[in-house]
């Protein structure tokens, strides 16, 4: 059921219940695949992961994944070159 305008505004109104709850992002597939590779990756390793392969620019990808992981309270860390973009978890002292 749409709610209309809301009263002088511009916008439309809709009722809370009618609003998504949840966020499936572009991003969520191939963020989900490196989350999951992430996690059984070996401590003082990193993925090596084709620029040519994302599915999106390597700033978007690197922006998403962040996010996912700050979400899942996940250190990440990332770097590139040319080719590649790279990821790896980083661990605090006594998590080794």
């Amino acid at each position: 059921m749409k709610g209309g305008k809301n009263g002088n505004g511009h916008f439309e109104s809709v009722l809370q219940a009618d609003v998504p709850k949840s966020r499936d992002g572009k991003h969520k597939q191939i963020v989900e695949q490196l989350l999951r590779e992430l996690s059984e990756l070996k401590p003082g390793m990193a993925m090596k992961i084709p620029l040519a392969e994302l599915p999106d620019s390597k700033e978007n990808i690197r922006s998403a994944l962040t996010r996912a992981a700050n979400q899942r309270q996940i250190r990440v860390a990332t770097s590139s070159n040319d080719e590649h973009l790279f990821v790896w978890r980083k661990h605090v002292a006594n998590e080794i």
